[in-house]
C-alpha cells in the first residue's frame, strides 16, 4: 500500500472546540449592498467587478451565551427540480411524490431528536419538507424570508437549455464563475452571502441549543460557507442534493463576546448513499477519504492511535460497513495510512472490493489495485502517537504547521497518483481512488483541497468508519467538490446521530 499517513504526534495544547477558528480565520468581505423592496439587497454598481474575498472580517456571526447546534435540510425534490427548470426565488414549484418520500425518510430520520425551534423558506417546496420533518411537534415553525432561494432575476422560470440559448456568456459565467455572475444589474451570489450573514443574526440569536433550518440549495450553500467563514468564491463546491443534512456546531468564544467558534459536523448527508451521484457537475474522478475504524484510544479521546495499535470490535465492525458501503463501485486505487487501524480497514475494503463477484454485485472479479509504498521523505512517515493532550512540550511532538504542511505535501502526492492513473473506457469513466487514514490528515488534506489556510483545522469534523467525498470534475487540477463530509448512515445502529443529547455547556 501507499502509506499516506501521520508521523509525530500532535502537540494541540489543551485544544477546545473549534480552538483553532480564532486564529487567521479566513473570513470575506461581502460587497456594500443597499436595501431595495421585499428585505432584498442590491449591490453598490460602484464595487462591481471588484470581488474581495479572504479577509478577516469577525462581525460575521453574532456572539452566543451558550452551545447550538444547527441541522440544515435541503427540501426534496421538486416539480422544477424534475424537469431541469430554473427555480431561483420563484414560488411555483412543488414537491413531487419522490420529494415527498425523501422529506418522509429525513423525518424518520431526525424523529427523536429534541429540536427547540425550526426556521424553514417561505417558499412553498421548503415549507412543505419542514411540515413533514416536523411533523407531530407542539412547537410553532418560523417563516424567515432570508430563507427563499437565491434571487436569479430574469433566469427563474427559463429551462436550463433556454438559459444557455438566451443568454450565452453570461450563462457560462453562471455555472464557470458563479461569484462574478451578472444579470438584471445584480450579483446574485454575492447578494446571496449577505442574506446569508443576516440569516445566521436570526438563528442564533434565537434562544434554543438545537435548531432545525429547512431551505434551499444555493442558500444553504451559502450558510455554511458564511458560518465557516468563506466566500462566496466557494459556491458549487460545498454540494447539498434534495434533503441533503448538513450539521454545524456553534461554540461561544471565551470572552463570550466576540463570534462563536464553529465546526461543520457533516456535509449533505442525503436519504440515498452519496456514491449515487445525484446534482452537481459530473464527474470522471473522485476521492473517497475513509476514517479507519475505532480503536480504544479513538474511543477515548478522538484522537490519533498509536502506531501499532488495531481495531478494537467495533472498528471492526465499521471497516466492514464502509467495505460494503463501497461494494457497488470499482475501486481503481486503494491507499492506506501506516498505522495498523488504517491499514486493517483497507484491508476489509480491499477483500470485499475483490469479492464483488461472489457476492453478485457483478461477474466481473475486481483487482483492487493496492501499492505497497516506500519511506519516502515527507509523504511516507510512520506515526507514533502518544498522550500529548496532557503536556505541551512533549518530546518529538508535530506541531499543527507541520501536520499542515505534510498534509499538504500528501494532497499534491494523492493528486499525482490521480493522474497517472490509466484511461478508462467510455462505458465507465469514472476512476475512483479510495484513501484510509485518520481524521486529522483528512482534515487537513481538504483545507488543501479547498485552498484554505491552517486556521481551518478545527472547523471541521469526522468519526471513525466514516466516508466523505470529494469530486474533480475538472480532473486533479480543477477544483474540488465536496459531495458529502462525514457520511456515517451506513454504520447502521452504530452510527453516529445527526443531533446530540443535550449536554450541559462543560460537556459539549
Amino acid at each position: 500500500m501507499i502509506f499516506l499517513g501521520q508521523s509525530k504526534p500532535l502537540c494541540f495544547n489543551n485544544l477546545k472546540p473549534g480552538s483553532f477558528h480564532n486564529v487567521h480565520r479566513p473570513k470575506f468581505i461581502v460587497m456594500a449592498t443597499t436595501v431595495t423592496g421585499a428585505g432584498r439587497t442590491m449591490e453598490d454598481p460602484s464595487l462591481k467587478g471588484q470581488l474581495q474575498i479572504s479577509v478577516p472580517a469577525y462581525d460575521a456571526l453574532p456572539p452566543i451565551q451558550s452551545h447550538k447546534r444547527v441541522v440544515l435540510v435541503r427540501h426534496g425534490e421538486s416539480t422544477w427540480n424534475a424537469v431541469g427548470r430554473i427555480q431561483g426565488s420563484s414560488d411555483f414549484a412543488v414537491l413531487t411524490h419522490k420529494g415527498e418520500m425523501q422529506a418522509e425518510t429525513s423525518r424518520q430520520m431526525l424523529l427523536t431528536d429534541a429540536f427547540d425551534t425550526c426556521f424553514h423558506s417561505p417558499l412553498a417546496r421548503a415549507k412543505r419538507t419542514a411540515e413533514i420533518i416536523w411533523g407531530i411537534r407542539k412547537k410553532t415553525m418560523i417563516s424567515l424570508d432570508n430563507l427563499r432561494e437565491i434571487d436569479l432575476y430574469s433566469f427563474q422560470g427559463l429551462m436550463k437549455k433556454e438559459g444557455k440559448e438566451l443568454y450565452g456568456d453570461a450563462y457560462q459565467t453562471w455555472q464557470k464563475d458563479a461569484a462574478n455572475f451578472v444579470i438584471d444589474g445584480h450579483y446574485p451570489v454575492r447578494e446571496l452571502w449577505v442574506r446569508a450573514q443576516n440569516c445566521w443574526r436570526s438563528i442564533l440569536d434565537n434562544q434554543g441549543s438545537s435548531i432545525l433550518v429547512v431551505a434551499h440549495n444555493a442558500v444553504n450553500q451559502a450558510l455554511v460557507a458564511t458560518a465557516t467563514g468563506l466566500g462566496p468564491e466557494y459556491f458549487r463546491q460545498l454540494l447539498q442534493s434534495n434533503c441533503g443534512v448538513s450539521v454545524l456546531d456553534f461554540t461561544p468564544s471565551h470572552s463570550h463576546d466576540g463570534p462563536p467558534y464553529v465546526c461543520l459536523d457533516r456535509l449533505n448527508q442525503t436519504p440515498s448513499p452519496p456514491l449515487v451521484q445525484v446534482g452537481g457537475r459530473k464527474t470522471c474522478t473522485r476521492i473517497l477519504l475513509v476514517c479507519h475504524g475505532a480503536t480504544d484510544s479513538s474511543l477515548q479521546k478522538r484522537f490519533p492511535a498509536s502506531e501499532n495499535e488495531s481495531l478494537n470490535m467495533l472498528g471492526v465492525i465499521q471497516a466492514r460497513k464502509v467495505a460494503e458501503l463501497l461494494l457497488d463501485i470499482t475501486v481503481d486505487l486503494l491507499l492506506s495510512g501506516p498505522a495498523d487501524c488504517s491499514k486493517c480497514t483497507a484491508d476489509h475494503i480491499a477483500e470485499v472490493q475483490e469479492a464483488a463477484d461472489c457476492l453478485g454485485v457483478n461477474c466481473q472479479p475486481r483487482y483492487v489495485e493496492v501499492k505497497e509504498g516506500r519511506q519516502k521523505e515527507d509523504v511516507v512517515q510512520r506515526e507514533r502517537w502518544q498522550d500529548y493532550l496532557q503536556h505541551e512540550d512533549i518530546p518529538g511532538a508535530e506541531s499543527l504547521s507541520l501536520l499542515w504542511d505534510r498534509a499538504g505535501r500528501t494532497w499534491q502526492a494523492l493528486l499525482d497518483e490521480v493522474k497517472n492513473l490509466p484511461e478508462k473506457d467510455e462505458s465507465t469513466p469514472e476512476k475512483t481512488v479510495v484513501v484510509v487514514g485518520h481524521e486529522a490528515v483528512h482534515v487537513a488534506m481538504l483545507g488543501h483541497c479547498l485552498q484554505l489556510t491552517q486556521a481551518c483545522l478545527g472547523s471541521f469534523h469526522l468519526d471513525t468508519g466514516s466516508l466523505s467525498v470529494i469530486d474533480l470534475p475538472d480532473g486533479p487540477l480543477g477544483q474540488g467538490v465536496v459531495r458529502c463530509w462525514n457520511y456515517t448512515a451506513h454504520l447502521g445502529r452504530w452510527a453516529v446521530p445527526v443531533t446530540l443529547p443535550t449536554l450541559a455547556d462543560e460537556d459539549f
